[in-house]
């Protein structure tokens, strides 16, 4: 009888004995499971992935040989785990790029007014180039200009910075000065100037007028919250005078909102389907433009699109096509044929997740398929008239930046162009 009370007493100190390595490294879950499989039971319950998730994580902070910051670790498993979904368009947005997403999908923010790039000097990072600076905007009113390059921000230098570094600086309260230090072409010495940050909303739409062809021209850079609004402005602009046409550009137009998209459509069809969105349940809900919006477009309408259109571009671009209200020239379109919801998280990371795939009104499904390599094979929205691009043309004039009111596009110069206002005027009364 001592034999068997040893030999129980070893086993219960060995079962604590293990737990407890298991309670100190926070897994009292594994601990459990220890003590059970020792004993030879069976009926312990299985952990739930987000239980396994935590023990994980747990294991780590505790025992890896090295600390470990946890928010590091949290971060890397939720895109992991959004990653495992194979799906390019579900991801997770750290609290930075979620900003970013954030004030680009707005388009409106507190800050100067410009939109910046890297600039580089013999392979050196020295600073952030204006590509675009808004008229309307106060670092316009303070003096900077396109092509300037920032190389400070209030008295410290950007030199080495990332872009968005660089933009954390600049931004801020509404009302505060912030000085930057810029570069202007053709000057060796750095000037500085004294700009009040205010509430600026971005322009994502611009115009033009060709009188020679009297056709109308109309850059839409992105599908943001006021794009309607200044849709509604520049169109206004552009009517000012004798039209037989107009053209729409959403080449490199990455998309936005679903609901402007819907809006704009709402100008052209009342009370059309725009989308079917089939959810996760398998049933599909529609989006539909509204009423008492129309405007009376007595004028044949091109659209141009190449393979960086997407998403609410596409659904713009394809409805206006199925209801026979454009054509289409150019190239095939991306092929986004999905639509995400922003989930925001309390520390200011968000998650954009996957909750429908959509389908055209005539165009149905327009889904890009590509081979193992990710290559394009096929989807997106298949021009009319199809116009490759010309290679010998600019990057800047293929996609036209926003703001670039002296340079937009020259249909001398860009063969898209050209053959959207041929098509256009072919088809004018």
């Amino acid at each position: 009888m001592r034999a068997v009370g040893f030999l129980v007493s070893l086993i219960v100190l060995f079962a604590l004995g293990f737990s407890w390595r298991d309670i100190q490294s926070g897994d009292p879950a594994d601990a459990i499971s220890a003590f059970h499989g020792i004993l030879g039971g069976s009926g312990a319950a299985k952990p739930l992935p987000e239980q396994e998730f935590q023990q994980a994580f747990n294991r780590i902070q505790v025992e890896y040989y090295r600390p470990i910051e946890p928010k590091k670790l949290k971060y890397a498993g939720i895109s992991g785990m959004m990653a495992s979904l194979g799906d390019p368009h579900t991801m997770f947005l750290v609290p930075q790029i979620a900003r970013e997403f954030d004030r680009d999908t707005k388009a409106n923010y507190v800050g100067v007014g410009a939109k910046l790039s890297t600039y580089t000097r013999h392979g050196d990072i020295v600073g952030a180039r204006a590509v675009a600076v808004f008229s309307e905007g106060p670092g316009y009113a303070a003096g900077l200009r396109r092509g300037d390059v920032i190389v400070g921000v209030n008295g410290k230098s950007v030199e080495g910075l990332s872009v968005e570094e660089d933009v954390d600086r600049i931004m801020g309260q509404e009302g505060t000065l912030v000085k930057l230090s810029i570069l202007k072409s053709g000057e060796g010495n750095p000037v500085v100037i004294a700009v009040r940050r205010s509430h600026v909303v971005t322009p994502t739409v611009e115009s033009t007028y060709f009188p020679q062809y009297k056709v109308g021209y109309i850059y839409i850079a992105s599908f943001s919250e006021p794009t309607a609004e200044q849709f509604d402005r520049e169109l206004a602009k552009v009517e000012q005078n004798p039209l037989r046409g107009l053209v729409i550009d959403v080449r490199g137009n990455p998309g936005g909102y679903l609901e402007t998209a819907v809006e704009m459509l709402s100008r052209f069809k009342a009370n059309k389907v725009v989308v079917g969105m089939k959810m996760r349940d398998g049933s599909i809900d529609h989006e539909y433009t509204v009423g008492n919006m129309v405007h009376d477009f007595n004028y044949p309408i091109a659209i141009l699109i190449n393979g960086d259109s997407a998403s609410a571009a596409e659904i713009f671009s394809g409805a206006l096509r199925d209801y026979k209200v454009a054509t289409l020239v150019g190239t095939h379109s991306y092929g986004k044929a999905s639509v995400q919801e922003v989930y925001p998280f309390k520390d200011g990371s968000s998650g954009k997740v996957t909750i429908a795939r959509y389908f055209l009104p005539l165009s149905g499904d327009i889904g890009r398929r590509v081979d193992e390599d990710g290559s394009y094979i096929s989807g997106g929205l298949e021009p009319d008239v199809k116009v490759e691009e010309d290679d010998v043309l600019p990057d800047d004039l293929r996609n036209p930046p926003v703001n670039r009111t002296s340079d937009l596009p020259d249909p001398a110069d860009d063969n898209q162009l050209r053959r959207a206002i041929e098509v256009v005027l072919s088809k004018a009364r």
